[in-house]
């Protein structure tokens, strides 16, 4: 599984990288919030680490849109600010922990695997996501029902795992687009209602009502409809 750093320092990003790839973690770093969150979103990671002080978003508004966007992956703050008001601010922001800088990369590796086994301990399945009738395969990108299956692109698989993930909740095509397309250049607002069209098309592929899924909420948007 992959580890997502966030984090704007270059010196530390390398040292970070290099610990996790010494202890055979696949590592991703990027520098900025944007990056982040089109790092993140839809994908399954074993965690992320990231600084609150980045240029543009900070990392408590990343944060709470990684965990708006369904991101489940524990995340592990990293600031010079140590006040007891700055860490409850990440704490209720979804981090799952708060480490001040400066540390040593031993404490940071030790919390990083106590929240894995933590996952492991509650049995969350970081790679299938069940919603009846489908079951989404985040790594293979297949999805699944009784009557059948498809393979979607990436971009639909981040698209359907959002929905999936608000199941009975209209979502807006603006919290759409800015779960999954910040950060692209040149996209539109429009290209929520293009991969609407694709995963309904889809759908329909693997189940006779698969289309039907997907509603249309008149006013506030669309909607994962579970069976």
């Amino acid at each position: 599984m992959t580890i997502l750093i966030v984090e704007d320092d270059a010196d530390i990003g390398s040292v970070l990288r290099r610990g996790f790839s010494a202890e055979d973690y696949e590592v991703e770093l990027v520098g900025d919030g944007e990056q982040a969150l089109a790092a993140a979103t839809g994908k399954p990671l074993c965690a992320i680490i990231l600084d609150v002080m980045l240029p543009g978003r900070s990392g408590i508004e990343v944060c709470k849109a990684l965990r708006a966007a369904g991101q489940t992956a524990p995340i592990i703050m990293l600031s010079a600010k140590s006040s007891v008001s700055e860490r409850t601010e990440g704490l209720m922001a979804g981090a799952d922990d708060y480490l001040v800088k400066p540390f040593d990369f031993e404490e940071l590796l030790a919390r990083v695997r106590v929240q894995e086994l933590k996952r492991e301990n509650s049995g969350e399945d970081q790679r299938h996501l069940v919603v009846p009738p489908l079951d989404l395969d985040l790594e293979t990108r297949i999805v699944t029902t009784e009557a059948g299956s498809t393979r979607l692109t990436e971009r639909e698989v981040d698209l359907l795992a959002l929905l999936m993930r608000h199941a009975g909740e209209p979502l807006s095509r603006p919290d759409i687009f800015a779960a999954l397309w910040a950060g692209h250049g040149g996209a539109s607002l429009n290209v929520v209602d293009v991969y609407i069209g694709y995963l309904r098309h889809k759908l329909g592929e693997a189940t006779p009502d698969g289309a039907r899924l997907i509603v249309t909420v008149r006013g506030r948007g669309f909607m994962y409809q579970s069976a």
